[in-house]
């Protein structure tokens, strides 16, 4: 692997492990201070959990953006690059609402904009690098999974 290719590897896995790095840093005393009293649904697991996943699905992220750039730039690659900031910046955003400012019920309606987001990346990712597109596949898992935890809290409390 040349120099270059690597640099951009480094760059595409630090974007999402660098905006997710930064929305748990400054939301993770919330957990501790306010979330760990909330009511929770049985399916809850446990907080620690939450960080491995993440970290997991930043780099499952990170791995299918650099794939995308490896393709010849095109009208569909742009898209797709887009797509993949829009739903990152969505993410980024569900933090702050669930956790930082505790508009959980927001947040629930936001997290339903991010499983769209997560579902349009990946099928503006499939066309151009079908691996960069099944690798979101957790990813949609996820999100539809704390879509219910996020509902479920939010019916609770």
């Amino acid at each position: 692997m040349n120099l270059n290719k690597f640099l951009k590897v480094l760059v595409c896995l630090a974007i999402p492990l660098l905006v997710g790095s930064v929305a748990g840093l400054v939301t993770s005393p919330n957990i501790k201070e306010w979330y760990q009293y909330l009511e929770k649904p049985v399916f809850s697991p446990p907080n620690w959990i939450f960080g491995p996943m993440w970290t997991l699905l930043y780099i499952l992220m990170g791995v299918g953006l650099f794939l995308i750039l490896e393709t010849e730039k095109n009208e569909l690659r742009d898209k797709a690059v887009k797509v993949f900031a829009i739903q990152l910046a969505l993410n980024f955003v569900w933090s702050f609402l669930f956790f930082e400012f505790r508009l959980v019920g927001v947040a629930f309606f936001e997290i339903l904009l991010i499983w769209v987001s997560v579902i349009w990346m990946i099928t503006s990712f499939y066309p151009i690098n079908k691996k960069a597109a099944l690798l979101q596949i957790p990813y949609l898992l996820w999100v539809s999974f704390a879509s219910a935890l996020n509902g479920a809290v939010w019916i609770l409390n």
